[in-house]
Protein backbone atom coordinates (compact mmCIF):
# COMPACT_ATOMS: atom_id res chain seq x y z
CA UNK A 1 0.00 0.00 0.00
CA UNK A 2 1.69 3.41 -0.55
CA UNK A 3 1.48 6.83 1.11
CA UNK A 4 -1.05 9.09 -0.18
CA UNK A 5 -3.61 11.78 1.43
CA UNK A 6 -6.47 9.32 2.09
CA UNK A 7 -4.63 6.75 3.87
CA UNK A 8 -3.06 9.78 6.16
CA UNK A 9 -6.50 11.27 6.58
CA UNK A 10 -7.58 7.91 8.26
CA UNK A 11 -5.10 7.78 10.76
CA UNK A 12 -5.83 9.28 14.46
CA UNK A 13 -3.59 11.68 14.97
CA UNK A 14 -0.82 9.23 17.52
CA UNK A 15 -1.19 6.73 14.83
CA UNK A 16 0.53 9.01 12.13
CA UNK A 17 4.10 9.35 13.30
CA UNK A 18 3.76 5.14 14.06
CA UNK A 19 2.36 3.95 10.59
CA UNK A 20 5.12 1.86 8.88
CA UNK A 21 4.50 3.98 5.96
CA UNK A 22 5.45 6.85 7.69
CA UNK A 23 8.33 5.35 9.38
CA UNK A 24 10.24 4.45 6.17
CA UNK A 25 9.56 8.25 4.55
CA UNK A 26 10.74 9.48 8.04
CA UNK A 27 14.32 6.95 7.80
CA UNK A 28 14.41 7.95 3.98
CA UNK A 29 14.24 11.47 4.28
CA UNK A 30 16.65 11.83 7.23
CA UNK A 31 19.50 9.37 5.66
CA UNK A 32 19.31 10.92 2.50
CA UNK A 33 19.48 14.65 4.27
CA UNK A 34 21.34 13.87 7.17
CA UNK A 35 23.72 10.42 6.35
CA UNK A 36 22.80 7.43 5.76
CA UNK A 37 21.89 5.46 9.02
CA UNK A 38 20.93 8.10 10.89
CA UNK A 39 17.42 7.81 10.00
CA UNK A 40 16.09 5.03 12.31
CA UNK A 41 17.68 6.05 15.74
CA UNK A 42 16.16 9.36 15.08
CA UNK A 43 13.08 8.09 14.27
CA UNK A 44 13.15 5.59 17.39
CA UNK A 45 13.71 8.68 19.44
CA UNK A 46 11.30 11.94 17.94
CA UNK A 47 8.08 9.12 17.60
CA UNK A 48 8.32 9.07 21.20
CA UNK A 49 8.84 13.06 21.74
CA UNK A 50 6.46 13.60 19.63
CA UNK A 51 3.70 11.53 20.22
CA UNK A 52 3.92 13.13 23.93
CA UNK A 53 3.49 16.43 22.71
CA UNK A 54 0.19 15.69 20.66
CA UNK A 55 -1.01 13.29 23.19
CA UNK A 56 -1.12 15.70 25.66
CA UNK A 57 -2.03 18.88 23.75
CA UNK A 58 -6.24 18.58 23.06
CA UNK A 59 -6.00 21.94 20.25
CA UNK A 60 -2.95 19.22 18.60
CA UNK A 61 -4.68 16.38 18.19
CA UNK A 62 -7.52 18.76 16.55
CA UNK A 63 -5.18 19.81 13.37
CA UNK A 64 -5.64 18.42 10.77
CA UNK A 65 -4.12 14.99 10.05
CA UNK A 66 -1.70 16.67 7.15
CA UNK A 67 -0.69 19.02 8.87
CA UNK A 68 0.70 16.22 11.60
CA UNK A 69 1.70 14.21 9.13
CA UNK A 70 4.34 17.79 7.71
CA UNK A 71 5.22 18.75 11.14
CA UNK A 72 6.67 15.13 12.10
CA UNK A 73 8.27 14.58 8.32
CA UNK A 74 10.20 18.26 9.28
CA UNK A 75 11.99 16.53 11.93
CA UNK A 76 13.92 14.27 9.62
CA UNK A 77 14.20 17.30 6.89
CA UNK A 78 15.54 20.03 9.62
CA UNK A 79 17.63 16.81 11.63
CA UNK A 80 16.38 18.68 14.74
CA UNK A 81 15.10 16.89 17.97
CA UNK A 82 11.73 17.74 19.77
CA UNK A 83 13.30 16.86 23.24
CA UNK A 84 11.73 18.97 25.88
CA UNK A 85 13.61 21.13 28.17
CA UNK A 86 14.63 24.82 28.85
CA UNK A 87 16.72 24.96 25.20
CA UNK A 88 14.54 22.66 23.33
CA UNK A 89 15.31 22.61 19.46
CA UNK A 90 11.72 22.94 18.08
CA UNK A 91 8.09 22.66 19.12
CA UNK A 92 4.56 22.21 17.98
CA UNK A 93 2.09 24.00 18.00
CA UNK A 94 -1.47 24.64 16.69
CA UNK A 95 -2.58 27.37 14.82
CA UNK A 96 -5.64 28.14 13.05
CA UNK A 97 -5.50 29.27 9.24
CA UNK A 98 -8.53 30.56 7.07
CA UNK A 99 -8.97 27.52 4.81
CA UNK A 100 -11.76 29.24 2.37
CA UNK A 101 -15.45 29.78 2.95
CA UNK A 102 -18.47 27.70 3.08
CA UNK A 103 -21.39 27.76 0.41
CA UNK A 104 -22.98 30.46 2.51
CA UNK A 105 -19.97 32.33 2.70
CA UNK A 106 -18.63 32.57 5.60
CA UNK A 107 -14.86 31.81 6.76
CA UNK A 108 -14.02 28.21 7.33
CA UNK A 109 -11.16 27.53 9.56
CA UNK A 110 -8.88 25.16 10.39
CA UNK A 111 -6.58 24.10 12.78
CA UNK A 112 -2.79 22.80 12.08
CA UNK A 113 0.22 21.41 13.56
CA UNK A 114 3.26 23.88 13.38
CA UNK A 115 6.55 22.88 13.04
CA UNK A 116 8.53 25.77 14.76
CA UNK A 117 12.62 26.29 15.43
CA UNK A 118 13.57 28.11 18.19
CA UNK A 119 16.25 30.39 18.67
CA UNK A 120 18.56 27.49 19.97
CA UNK A 121 17.48 25.29 16.75
CA UNK A 122 18.48 28.38 14.72
CA UNK A 123 21.62 28.43 16.45
CA UNK A 124 22.29 25.24 15.61
CA UNK A 125 20.66 25.40 11.83
CA UNK A 126 23.49 28.10 10.80
CA UNK A 127 26.38 25.98 12.58
CA UNK A 128 25.20 23.09 10.34
CA UNK A 129 25.15 25.53 7.49
CA UNK A 130 28.82 27.49 7.91
CA UNK A 131 27.01 30.67 8.53
CA UNK A 132 28.75 30.76 12.08
CA UNK A 133 31.43 28.55 13.72
CA UNK A 134 29.80 29.14 17.47
CA UNK A 135 27.45 31.27 19.71
CA UNK A 136 28.07 31.71 23.19
CA UNK A 137 25.57 31.81 26.00
CA UNK A 138 23.73 35.77 26.38
CA UNK A 139 24.94 37.69 29.39
CA UNK A 140 22.58 39.41 31.30
CA UNK A 141 24.18 43.20 32.64
CA UNK A 142 22.43 44.29 35.55
CA UNK A 143 22.93 48.08 37.01
CA UNK A 144 25.66 47.22 39.19
CA UNK A 145 27.61 46.19 36.16
CA UNK A 146 30.01 48.32 33.79
CA UNK A 147 28.77 47.84 30.14
CA UNK A 148 29.55 49.80 26.96
CA UNK A 149 28.88 49.00 23.38
CA UNK A 150 30.87 50.43 20.44
CA UNK A 151 30.63 49.85 16.20
CA UNK A 152 33.65 51.07 14.52
CA UNK A 153 33.31 50.83 10.61
CA UNK A 154 31.56 47.47 11.03
CA UNK A 155 34.03 46.26 13.63
CA UNK A 156 31.62 45.17 16.98
CA UNK A 157 33.02 45.57 20.55
CA UNK A 158 31.85 45.33 23.78
CA UNK A 159 33.20 46.17 27.47
CA UNK A 160 31.75 44.38 30.09
CA UNK A 161 32.54 43.92 33.96
CA UNK A 162 29.84 41.87 36.45
CA UNK A 163 30.13 43.76 39.98
CA UNK A 164 28.46 41.51 42.25
CA UNK A 165 26.29 41.45 44.59
CA UNK A 166 22.94 42.53 41.85
CA UNK A 167 21.40 43.88 44.83
CA UNK A 168 18.96 45.92 42.53
CA UNK A 169 17.87 42.79 40.43
CA UNK A 170 17.33 45.65 37.37
CA UNK A 171 18.29 44.67 34.44
CA UNK A 172 20.12 46.97 31.99
CA UNK A 173 20.95 45.11 28.75
CA UNK A 174 21.71 41.26 27.47
CA UNK A 175 23.71 40.62 24.83
CA UNK A 176 25.08 37.89 22.78
CA UNK A 177 28.42 37.37 21.36
CA UNK A 178 28.52 34.90 17.99
CA UNK A 179 31.53 33.53 15.95
CA UNK A 180 31.26 34.31 12.30
CA UNK A 181 32.67 31.58 9.49
CA UNK A 182 35.31 33.64 9.02
CA UNK A 183 36.56 33.53 12.87
CA UNK A 184 35.37 37.75 13.60
CA UNK A 185 32.70 38.39 16.49
CA UNK A 186 29.53 39.44 16.07
CA UNK A 187 27.26 41.24 19.09
CA UNK A 188 23.72 40.41 19.47
CA UNK A 189 22.15 43.22 22.06
CA UNK A 190 18.74 43.96 23.59
CA UNK A 191 18.24 47.12 25.36
CA UNK A 192 15.39 48.12 27.96
CA UNK A 193 13.64 49.83 24.54
CA UNK A 194 14.06 46.84 22.53
CA UNK A 195 12.09 44.46 25.59
CA UNK A 196 9.61 47.04 26.27
CA UNK A 197 8.66 47.11 22.49
CA UNK A 198 8.24 43.46 22.34
CA UNK A 199 6.16 43.47 25.74
CA UNK A 200 3.90 46.38 23.58
CA UNK A 201 3.62 44.34 20.83
CA UNK A 202 2.68 41.15 23.13
CA UNK A 203 -0.36 43.61 24.62
CA UNK A 204 -1.82 43.98 21.11
CA UNK A 205 -1.40 40.01 20.52
CA UNK A 206 -2.93 38.94 23.58
CA UNK A 207 -6.03 41.37 23.80
CA UNK A 208 -4.00 44.07 26.32
CA UNK A 209 -2.44 41.57 28.39
CA UNK A 210 1.35 41.03 27.42
CA UNK A 211 2.79 37.89 28.62
CA UNK A 212 3.25 37.27 32.31
CA UNK A 213 7.01 37.07 31.96
CA UNK A 214 7.81 40.68 30.90
CA UNK A 215 7.08 41.82 34.46
CA UNK A 216 7.77 38.37 36.51
CA UNK A 217 11.44 39.55 38.07
CA UNK A 218 11.33 42.34 40.43
CA UNK A 219 8.77 44.04 38.18
CA UNK A 220 10.82 43.40 35.53
CA UNK A 221 11.64 40.80 32.63
CA UNK A 222 12.44 37.65 33.65
CA UNK A 223 16.41 36.76 32.58
CA UNK A 224 15.41 33.65 31.48
CA UNK A 225 12.81 34.95 29.23
CA UNK A 226 15.24 37.65 28.04
CA UNK A 227 18.10 35.25 27.08
CA UNK A 228 15.81 33.14 24.96
CA UNK A 229 14.14 36.80 23.14
CA UNK A 230 18.11 37.82 22.81
CA UNK A 231 19.27 34.45 20.52
CA UNK A 232 15.54 34.74 19.01
CA UNK A 233 16.25 37.83 17.46
CA UNK A 234 20.08 37.52 17.23
CA UNK A 235 19.99 36.62 13.64
CA UNK A 236 17.66 39.13 11.96
CA UNK A 237 20.20 40.52 9.42
CA UNK A 238 21.46 37.41 8.50
CA UNK A 239 21.33 35.52 5.62
CA UNK A 240 18.49 32.66 5.07
CA UNK A 241 18.88 29.68 5.99
CA UNK A 242 17.12 26.17 4.09
CA UNK A 243 14.28 25.06 5.86
CA UNK A 244 11.76 22.28 5.72
CA UNK A 245 8.65 23.71 3.62
CA UNK A 246 6.49 23.28 6.52
CA UNK A 247 9.01 24.76 9.09
CA UNK A 248 8.78 28.24 10.78
CA UNK A 249 11.00 30.28 12.33
CA UNK A 250 10.03 32.10 15.49
CA UNK A 251 10.93 35.49 14.15
CA UNK A 252 10.18 34.89 10.53
CA UNK A 253 8.07 32.54 7.89
CA UNK A 254 11.26 31.34 5.48
CA UNK A 255 11.07 30.83 1.82
CA UNK A 256 9.12 27.23 0.82
CA UNK A 257 11.39 24.94 -0.55
CA UNK A 258 10.40 24.06 -4.08
CA UNK A 259 11.66 20.26 -3.03
CA UNK A 260 8.50 17.78 -2.52
CA UNK A 261 10.60 15.79 -0.25
CA UNK A 262 6.64 14.95 1.23
CA UNK A 263 5.70 13.70 -1.80
CA UNK A 264 2.48 15.70 -2.18
CA UNK A 265 1.81 18.26 -4.31
CA UNK A 266 0.34 20.56 -1.67
CA UNK A 267 -2.00 20.54 1.90
CA UNK A 268 -5.56 20.54 1.05
CA UNK A 269 -7.55 22.53 2.74
CA UNK A 270 -10.00 21.18 5.64
CA UNK A 271 -13.35 21.57 3.34
CA UNK A 272 -12.24 19.90 0.35
CA UNK A 273 -11.98 15.94 0.41
CA UNK A 274 -8.17 14.78 -0.75
CA UNK A 275 -7.86 13.20 -3.36
CA UNK A 276 -5.10 9.76 -3.10
CA UNK A 277 -2.06 10.17 -4.81
CA UNK A 278 0.96 7.97 -5.26
CA UNK A 279 3.75 9.91 -3.72
CA UNK A 280 6.75 10.88 -5.60
CA UNK A 281 9.83 11.30 -3.50
CA UNK A 282 12.55 14.19 -4.49
CA UNK A 283 15.27 14.18 -2.46
CA UNK A 284 16.31 17.59 -0.24
CA UNK A 285 19.01 19.75 -1.09
CA UNK A 286 21.98 18.89 1.77
CA UNK A 287 23.39 21.40 3.71
CA UNK A 288 27.19 21.78 3.18
CA UNK A 289 29.77 19.75 4.59
CA UNK A 290 30.09 21.57 7.96
CA UNK A 291 31.54 19.60 10.63
CA UNK A 292 29.61 20.06 13.48
CA UNK A 293 30.31 19.41 17.21
CA UNK A 294 27.38 17.98 18.57
CA UNK A 295 27.31 18.98 22.26
CA UNK A 296 27.87 22.39 20.79
CA UNK A 297 24.16 21.56 19.96
CA UNK A 298 21.71 24.56 21.02
CA UNK A 299 18.53 23.28 22.06
CA UNK A 300 13.87 25.86 22.06
CA UNK A 301 12.68 28.11 23.73
CA UNK A 302 9.48 29.62 25.03
CA UNK A 303 7.28 31.73 22.77
CA UNK A 304 5.16 34.46 24.00
CA UNK A 305 2.81 33.92 20.77
CA UNK A 306 3.75 37.65 20.38
CA UNK A 307 7.11 37.96 18.90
Amino acid sequence: MSLNLEKINHLQPTQIARDELVKSKFIAIHDKIHGEGTGETAYEREVVYFNQILGANESLQRATRFSIFSAFIELAVNGLSLRPGAQAQCYLQPRSYRAGKDSSGRDVWETRCSFTVSGYGEIYLRMRAGQIRHADNPVIVYEEDTFSFSDNNGQKSISYTCRLPHTSGKITAVYMRITRADGTNDYAIMLPDDWMRLADFSKKQNRGTANELYSSHNGGIDPGFLMAKCIKHAFKTYPKISLGRATLLETQIDEQSNDDVYGFSAEPAATIAPQPEVPSFHEAPQPAGVVINPEAQGNATEDDGAF
